[in-house]
């Protein structure tokens, strides 16, 4: 696989994960002997990717300290700092986008545990001649992307309780919701 930066997206507040995140940022929550941040690291080098963009907004300054630390787990980690304010992934992204150039890259978030093939993630991507390649899922969840029959994303739904919104920017039918997978 040829040079493929990455960026992972862990400013955000982990409100699914306190109390824990009353004192600790979401990255560095422990799976298995591992922080979340570590485990996706090591995730990424096992496809070749060793520059790896981290961006931080809630209590950066421990997640700044556990890279440097442990010098990125051997990958050259830049951090992208968002601790005047959380950008959200979108705005996160086009904070960093001078620090991953303008080749593919991967995003994956934090919070995240997988065993997808990024080989043929990449590879797909590259075949398609997409702009963009998102993972997604058919799984329960309150907020789903949509989808026209050739994989094209046209809008979002959010289903959650109080919360119902929708937005369909490229109106098609019939339109498939999946789940983001967060790759």
């Amino acid at each position: 696989m040829a040079a493929v930066k990455a960026m992972i997206f862990a400013a955000g507040l982990g409100t699914r994960f306190k109390p824990w995140t009353d004192k600790h940022p979401k990255a560095l929550a422990v799976v298995n002997g591992q922080s979340l941040l570590q485990r996706n690291i090591l995730y990424l080098q096992a496809y070749g990717i060793r520059d790896v963009v981290v961006n931080v907004h809630h209590f950066h300054e421990q997640v700044i300290e556990m890279v440097q630390n442990n010098r990125g787990w051997g990958s050259n980690v830049i951090i992208s700092d968002e601790r005047d304010e959380v950008l959200e992934t979108g705005g996160g992204l086009l904070k960093a986008r001078h620090l991953l150039g303008s080749e593919t890259f991967i995003t994956v978030n934090v919070d995240i545990l997988t065993t997808l093939n990024l080989t043929t993630l990449l590879t797909s991507h590259k075949e398609t001649e997409a702009a963009i390649t998102l993972c997604t899922a058919d799984r329960d969840t309150s907020r789903f992307l949509l989808f026209d029959t050739d994989n094209r994303l046209c809008g979002w739904r959010n289903i959650k309780e109080g919360n119902k919104t929708e937005r369909i920017v490229i109106p098609k039918e019939p339109l498939q919701q999946k789940a983001y997978s967060g790759i």
